[in-house]
């Protein structure tokens, strides 16, 4: 499960953390749901995760990383096995997800957090700082609700 720590996990840009730290708990709370809350909250999970992913693809964009295509991959993967399981689910069938909740996804976060993630906070922190080209910093648009 995920327990989240500012300390520990946070990156630096406000907009990335705040919705990490939103994803931790909602992943937690699925990993912790009984059967009769379990559909509901993974299916809330799923509709976060592409919010969370629209935004990140938006800011890979803005600041012109260059691992866009590598990172965005990673997260069309996690979207295809979170609907795959959302399928399942739909269908009666908990037992994987659960699984995926409690092991697979923790464990996927924390690695996405500590590589993809964090390289891209970096480009936008240095991006933030004023360039003697342009003169001004960049600085990113509004969070995606």
């Amino acid at each position: 499960m995920l327990s989240w720590d500012t300390e520990l996990h946070g990156l630096g840009i406000a907009d990335m953390d705040a919705t990490h730290e939103e994803f931790a708990h909602l992943a937690t709370e699925v990993a912790r749901a009984g059967d009769d809350d379990f559909p509901l909250l993974f299916a809330m999970l799923l509709d976060h995760t592409r919010r969370h992913f629209e935004n990140e693809s938006r800011l890979m964009r803005e600041c012109h990383f260059p691992a866009t295509g590598e990172h965005e991959a990673e997260h069309w993967r996690i979207l295809a096995d979170l609907t795959h399981m959302q399928r399942a689910i739909d269908e009666g069938r908990l037992g994987l997800a659960r699984l995926y909740a409690r092991q697979g996804l923790p464990d996927w976060f924390r690695n996405h957090l500590a590589t993809m993630d964090s390289a891209l906070a970096a480009r936008l922190k240095r991006q933030a700082m004023p360039s003697p080209a342009a003169g001004r910093p960049y600085r990113p648009s509004a969070r995606v609700p």
